[in-house]
């Protein structure tokens, strides 16, 4: 056995339990794309697949039982009882989980049958056992063991699902009865694509699988991830929700001493999760999977790529070459087999972080199986689990003294101390460096970077002087010196004005001009991050043409939200929309300025202009009859939300049999000829599209819209 970097697996370490080993395959499922014949637009195969028949005394048998638990959930909903609502989603994932493989053919074998009836009984023990204020499948025990938990989210309302798997530390206390223990460190398990995974196999296995087992007093963490999409766009916000939720639930969980990890399409999410958010976990350790999406699916796929030039730019989102940076914050610990294909990934991020400026590089860890296909070794797994233990135990105390940290976004903005709140263009890669030495800072901002802020608590303030010194390196260095504020605790924002660093005052409010800013920055898929509401057309529209549009297309956002990211959209009319609603939801507006009034009463605040005649974005006339406007723009009615026209999550049926695929396909607005019919890659043709500026407004010179 080898690895990259020269190292070798001590010949101890060559031999693990069959079930280990067996477990192992199985987490990582190796299920992906068909290659070349999933690359043909006008033959895409469903996903979820097409279910077996349900042999109707097994629906009926199942259908009884469902009922019964039915009947036990809405008894629970009517307790006044806190402990019983924030525990009721443990028993409501079972319902759902069944009623949505009953409805949408989502039994696979004929085991899935006994699965449903399986599910059911659990969910009743446990409503019945919510009853007597009993939570028996929280408990851990003194063996490695198993269970699931839902949680309501917040992006559609829909109860989810996730998987925990204890595995406490058994000790001897001083009176010689055994102890069980759990240490407080938790891993946070990204799975392999599975298009069978649906709620019903999921939950089915993880109730019983121990599989990856976590190291002793460690708690495993298995996100659903919104079903098959790398645990991006929704899944990225399930993942998170499921650790906040478990956070919530096991306070023994140290948030300081948590890992992401994942294999297949889960050491994608690896990737991904930890160049996104460097300061959540202690460690990483992505296994296989894709980095990135033009380099993967040439290699993989064998897809000849035509991108249109925004498309280029919006795989900068979750392709993490370009975020290599980001690792010098979490350690990393990548693996690949030797005769996997998708070693690709690793060694895209190790050219990645060796290629950068001789004075930046280093060297990324991959551990290489030798002639190991697509799974993880039992020699690797020990290894892996050792350095863990090791990045563990020896893990700074205090947040560091030094971070660099490069974005595309503002949606991912923050590190430890240090926030970016504006940028000179959104989509270039920017980076900025910080140190800090005692009570004397230095940051280092790169040209695209226009405002950021440093901030402090007690505890991260090495020295207890009053003044902080702050220096800003750049063409013009700045000196600033800071006190610290009242409570002890030091922060400051500066900002790029006339040519030079200022520190803004607190005593100033914030400008309400229009800029984007952290979670109001696009593209349109933002809006699917966080809660939203479709709010459908009412009216007769301008033209029969363009209603029809919008009525599939509707239907079409609203169904693949359910089918994909296994939710279902909140949806109202305009006249069903109340200023509670405003507030709360990111508003999709479905319809013109005819059929939807909400989008007439907003109109005169888009950068659009809509009659019957003529649609124009940036000054550029298309006929209305036959163009309709696809965008996300600050609303007008509730700035701090997003107004949608238009549009669903922007990648469609052909992105879903490559998770690679699975980006913004979209930038933060479109005109769309509604001419050629929508087909699995697009709404129509895109005869304009582009991403507004820093302002919110339409750019003046913009590339022109043609394919490689």
């Amino acid at each position: 056995m080898r690895f990259l970097n020269s190292l070798r697996f001590p010949r101890r370490c060559t031999r693990l339990p069959i079930l280990l080993l067996l477990g192992w395959f199985t987490c990582c499922d190796a299920s992906h794309a068909d290659g070349p014949s999933d690359n043909v637009i006008d033959k895409v195969r469903p996903i979820p697949p097409q279910g077996i028949e349900v042999p109707p005394e097994k629906r009926s048998a199942i259908e009884t039982e469902l009922a019964k638990l039915k009947t036990l959930i809405a008894e629970l909903s009517e307790s006044k009882s806190k402990n019983i609502q924030e525990l009721l989603p443990d028993v409501e994932i079972f319902y759902r989980a069944v009623r949505l493989a009953l409805d949408e053919d989502g039994f696979f074998e004929p085991v899935d049958f006994d699965r449903a009836l399986e599910l059911i009984q659990q969910g009743i023990a446990r409503g019945e056992g919510l009853r007597q204020n009993s939570t028996f499948w929280l408990a851990g025990e003194f063996k490695a063991s198993a269970t699931v938990r839902g949680f309501r989210s917040k992006l559609d309302g829909t109860v989810q699902p996730y998987g925990v798997v204890y595995h406490p530390r058994v000790e001897k206390a001083e009176d010689g009865v055994l102890v069980s223990l759990l240490s407080g460190r938790a891993d946070v398990w990204c799975r392999g694509r599975s298009e069978k995974g649906l709620e019903l196999q999921f939950l089915a296995t993880r109730l019983k699988s121990l599989d990856p087992e976590p190291s002793p007093g460690t708690i495993m963490i298995h996100p659903f991830g919104r079903y098959c999409n790398a645990n991006k766009l929704a899944g990225e916000i399930d993942t998170l929700e499921a650790l906040e939720h478990a956070m919530k639930s096991y306070p023994i969980i140290d948030p300081n001493r948590v890992a992401i990890r994942g294999f297949s399409m889960g050491g994608a999410a690896a990737w991904h999760l930890a160049v996104h958010y460097p300061d959540k976990w202690f460690a990483a350790t992505p296994g296989a999977g894709f980095s990135e999406t033009p380099d993967f699916l040439k290699v993989f796929q064998s897809e000849k790529l035509k991108p249109y030039w925004f498309e280029k730019k919006l795989w900068q989102y979750y392709d993490c070459p370009e975020w290599v940076r980001n690792l010098k914050n979490v350690p990393t610990i990548a693996y690949s087999g030797e005769i996997d294909k998708q070693k690709q990934a690793a060694d895209i991020m190790a050219k990645a972080s060796w290629e950068l400026p001789a004075i930046e590089r280093f060297e990324l860890t991959h551990i290489v199986a030798p002639k190991t296909a697509h799974s993880i070794s039992p020699e690797a797994r020990v290894e892996i689990e050792r350095r863990l233990k090791l990045l563990d135990e020896h893990r700074p105390v205090s947040t560091p003294d030094r971070l660099v940290f490069t974005t595309m976004t503002l949606r991912y903005n923050k590190l430890h101390w240090l926030t970016v709140n504006a940028l000179r263009e959104h989509w270039v890669p920017t980076t900025i460096y910080a140190e800090r030495r005692g009570i004397k800072l230095r940051v280092f901002p790169d040209t695209n970077v226009m405002e950021f802020a440093l901030e402090m608590g007690l505890d991260e303030l090495a020295d207890i002087a009053n003044v902080i010194e702050v220096t800003i390196e750049g063409a013009r260095n700045r000196d600033f010196s800071i006190r610290r504020r009242s409570d002890r605790s030091w922060g400051a924002t500066f900002e790029f004005l006339n040519g030079e660093w200022e520190l803004r005052s607190p005593l100033v409010p914030a400008s309400d001009a229009l800029k984007k800013k952290h979670l109001l920055q696009g593209p349109i898929d933002d809006a699917f991050m966080a809660p939203f509401l479709f709010v459908r057309p009412s009216l007769d529209g301008m033209h029969s043409e363009t209603q029809r549009w919008v009525e599939d297309e509707f239907e079409h956002a609203v169904r693949e939200w359910h089918r994909q990211m296994r939710g279902d959209a909140r949806v109202k009319s305009s006249e069903e929309v109340t200023a509670d609603d405003l507030q709360k939801y990111h508003l999709v507006l479905w319809g013109d300025p005819l059929s939807n009034p909400t989008i007439a009463k907003i109109l005169g605040n888009l950068p659009v202009t809509w009659d019957p005649q003529r649609l124009s974005v940036g000054g550029e006339d298309h006929d209305a009859k036959s163009h309709m406007p696809v965008l996300i723009f600050p609303n007008p009615l509730s700035p701090d939300r997003y107004v949608v026209l238009n549009s669903g999550f922007s990648y469609r049926e052909y992105d879903y049999l490559n998770n690679a695929r699975q980006v913004p396909k979209l930038p933060d607005w479109a005109v769309i000829d509604i001419r050629t019919r929508p087909n699995a890659r697009w709404p129509g043709r895109v005869v304009d599209a582009d991403f507004f500026d820093e302002q919110w407004k339409v750019k003046k010179n913009r590339p022109t819209l043609d394919q490689e």
